[in-house]
């Protein structure tokens, strides 16, 4: 039987030709790389281009005089813009909302009134048919109109409308009696 055929003859059969391979390769006979590093160096060699001249670009300043900067907000100015136009008049946005304010204005009809102890109520049809009992101060609509006063034909009611600029104008508006 032959070394090959053992799992040891076969090992130092792989690694006697790896060996035999390096020794090979790592030859001093390197005339080929030599001629090719000599071929590239005689090459004619390209001339770069000289960088363009970099122009001086005057410089301008800006004098504003008294004008104020447009890159920062003055305080005094969003005060007057919370306010609006309209007085400064402003919804609570952070109260509970009544039911009728989920309603467009338009969208509800007075159908009567009553009396109890002494308070004036109106009732308010919804457009799903829905009555409800309404009174000096309650709010309805989604305007955030708030209710002034209730006569036997009409509730008197000011609206808060926004005025495009961050404030409130109000407005008056009425339901009158229908039915």
């Amino acid at each position: 039987m032959s070394d090959r055929a053992t799992p040891e003859g076969g090992v130092k059969f792989l690694v006697a030709a790896a060996v035999v391979l390096l020794v090979a390769g790592c030859s001093a006979d390197m005339q080929d790389l030599h001629r090719y590093v000599d071929e590239v160096k005689s090459r004619k060699q390209g001339e770069i281009e000289p960088l363009p001249e970099i122009r001086q670009v005057e410089t301008f300043v800006y004098v504003a005089g008294e004008r104020r900067d447009p890159f920062t907000v003055e305080v005094e100015e969003e005060a007057e813009t919370a306010g609006g136009a309209g007085g400064g008049v402003m919804p609570d946005l952070n109260c509970r909302k009544e039911e009728l304010e989920g309603y467009a204005l338009d969208s509800l009809r007075m159908v009567g009134t009553l009396e109890l102890s002494g308070t004036q109520w109106a009732l308010v049809k919804t457009s799903d048919e829905t009555i409800h009992r309404v009174k000096p101060g309650n709010y309805v609509g989604q305007n955030h109109g708030q209710i002034l006063r209730i006569t036997e034909t009409a509730v008197e009611l000011t609206e808060l409308i926004s005025d495009g600029q961050g404030g409130y104008q109000e407005r008056q508006a009425s339901l009158a009696l229908t039915e």
